[in-house]
């Protein structure tokens, strides 16, 4: 059975976590990141999202990234699991497809998106490699894909991160409901692999072109690659 301090719960246990947490997420994160998620979010359309495109935001919790595509004039789809966060994305913007389903079983047909994000969320896929494998499945030939997420800085900034994230962070969550994710959050990045790791992933997964940028002294790192045709080589 997994815990909140070993970063590892069941699909069910994080569901309803996400759930309890969905009326703070939003000013958490402002505080987590010193407002620069916004920044962050807008570098991640900025090399995904073109305008007409079919844009799936998987994870989209309360779905800044699929209305940011919106308003770049994609036609977005945002998909989580947890109705909760749903329910206050749909108020953000009713003009999104909002839909509540499973990023390892995405309910949509192959080839169907120009574009994939997933902002903060995919850490917490149960099988990491198989929900690679779904973005990779909904993507044309071709599509683009961003991943931004936190990781574990090896630089100077390491003490600091460790500092905020492993105390002041869950310190912070106690006074909020559904606290212990924010005990969760830094154990679920430490097990999550670092950025070198996911870009291996992400070429074994049938994605090309992968690259990966930093930001922040290597606290979140934003990966982008391109849906590999049948056959074609991974670079």
């Amino acid at each position: 059975m997994g815990t909140v301090e070993s970063g590892r719960l069941p699909a069910d246990g994080v569901r309803r976590m996400f759930d309890r947490i969905a009326p703070v997420y939003d000013a958490m994160n402002r505080v987590m990141t010193a407002g620069l998620d916004r920044r962050w979010r807008r570098i991640t359309l900025d090399e995904t999202v073109r305008a007409d495109d079919r844009v799936l935001d998987v994870c989209c919790g309360t779905g800044d990234l699929a209305i940011g595509a919106r308003r770049r004039g994609a036609h977005a789809t945002g998909l989580d699991f947890s109705e909760q966060m749903l329910v206050r994305a749909r108020r953000k913007d009713p003009h999104v497809a909002w839909v509540q389903g499973d990023a390892l079983a995405l309910p949509f047909d192959d080839d169907g998106f120009d574009a994939a994000t997933v902002g903060f969320g995919i850490r917490n896929v149960a099988d990491l490699e198989a929900g690679l494998r779904e973005l990779r499945r909904v993507l044309r030939p071709g599509g683009r894909l961003g991943i931004l997420e936190i990781t574990t800085p090896r630089g100077p900034l390491a003490p600091f991160y460790r500092l905020w994230f492993d105390r002041v962070v869950p310190l912070l969550g106690k006074a909020l409901p559904g606290g212990d994710a924010y005990t969760y959050l830094p154990a679920s990045v430490r097990r999550f692999p670092e950025p070198d790791a996911l870009a291996r992933l992400l070429e074994q997964s049938g994605f090309t072109a992968v690259r990966y940028r930093t930001f922040a002294g290597g606290i979140v790192a934003l990966h982008t690659g391109l849906a590999a045709a049948p056959g074609e080589a991974s670079a």
